[in-house]
């Protein structure tokens, strides 16, 4: 049997630009990209991932693997794959930040862990809710929904030399605030909590100021921390499941996916 070049790398382009695409994806988004997992599951998850979803992909069009434009066309689906992960990052990084800001008012800055999503040392609290939102993630079967999507974005910018638009890329940037936002909605009970023991002990050491206040304040600081943070717990799922809703919600947007 005799096969042309374009013949060739059509067969070949029915997985592989599919393929670079979801391995962008695999390796940039929360807990499946992160060092926890050697490279080669991740790679191993991509290619199970693009065998179940390349059958349904429109084909791409002939175009030469090795050349100029299947250059650019690798750019142009890493960026896609990329900015998916990207989004779904911002969500997991508003809890370490959260995490982050109750550790410094709790007098905990100091106890810092390497965190293996992110790959920088994060205080444990921090960590701590990582850990919480990576398993409420799966038990909302997060995942399946990140791979659904993963698969429309075929449908809503196909395969060929096009990329998500500058009006995507603005919305990425502009939602990156709820990062930030949804930081503070989440420790805003253990900051409230904090500042009134603080006012609390500065009323005392003002009333007694033979009273020794870092030997008693540190621990009751401590103690009222992971209290709140005990109490504060069930509210963290809403926040997460608000935030992961949100994100799935841009990343059809960003893809031209429907909703």
């Amino acid at each position: 049997m005799a096969f042309t070049s374009v013949e060739i790398t059509s067969m070949l382009g029915i997985y592989f630009w599919p393929f670079v695409r979801i391995a962008a994806m695999v390796m940039s988004v929360p807990i499946i990209g992160t060092r926890m997992l050697p490279a080669r599951i991740r790679i191993l998850i991509a290619i199970v991932l693009t065998v179940a979803i390349a059958p349904l992909v429109s084909p791409a069009p002939p175009i030469e693997i090795i050349s100029l434009n299947g250059l650019l066309m690798v750019i142009y689906q890493v960026m896609i794959g990329v900015a998916m992960g990207f989004i779904l990052s911002l969500v997991f990084g508003a809890f370490v930040l959260c995490g982050q800001i109750i550790a410094m008012t709790m007098g905990l800055g100091f106890a810092s862990l390497n965190d293996p999503i992110t790959g920088v040392v994060v205080p444990t609290v921090g960590q701590f809710y990582t850990i919480f939102v990576t398993l409420a993630f799966f038990s909302l079967n997060g995942h399946h929904v990140l791979f659904e999507v993963m698969a429309d974005s075929f449908h809503g910018l196909p395969l060929g030399m096009q990329m998500i638009s500058m009006e995507a890329v603005w919305a990425i940037l502009s939602w990156a605030s709820q990062m930030f936002a949804g930081a503070m909605l989440i420790a805003l009970p253990a900051v409230g909590a904090m500042l009134v023991v603080n006012l609390g002990f500065g009323i005392m050491t003002r009333a007694a100021p033979q009273l020794n206040i870092f030997a008693v304040g540190f621990p009751v600081i401590m103690t009222v921390g992971f209290v709140v943070i005990l109490v504060s717990l069930p509210s963290v799922v809403p926040q997460f499941e608000r935030l992961l809703a949100e994100a799935y919600a841009l990343m059809r947007n960003v893809v031209g996916a429907p909703l």
